[in-house]
């Protein structure tokens, strides 16, 4: 999968199921200071990512995400990975 194509996905469930604010998605933004994902909003994530992308996060790997573009390129390691 291409990383527009996971972009795309993860701006879309952004917006759709937690209700981001579209100027607050671009790659440099933090997902706790700038997006405003909370503990609640990745419990969320974890279920929309395993949706979409077919593989469950797992926490200690998150640990390094701190930017989109940190969980796009995670996503993508992920999905090209199989």
């Amino acid at each position: 999968m291409e990383r527009k194509e996971i972009e795309s996905k993860v701006k879309a469930f952004l917006i759709d199921d937690l209700e981001v604010d579209e100027e607050k998605i671009f790659p440099e933004a933090k997902l706790k200071d700038d997006v405003g994902i909370d503990s609640l909003d990745f419990v969320d994530i974890v279920v929309i990512v395993e949706k979409n992308f077919g593989f469950k996060i797992k926490p200690e790997e998150m640990a390094g995400v701190v930017t989109l573009d940190d969980f796009y390129a995670y996503i993508e390691g992920k999905v090209n990975a199989k």
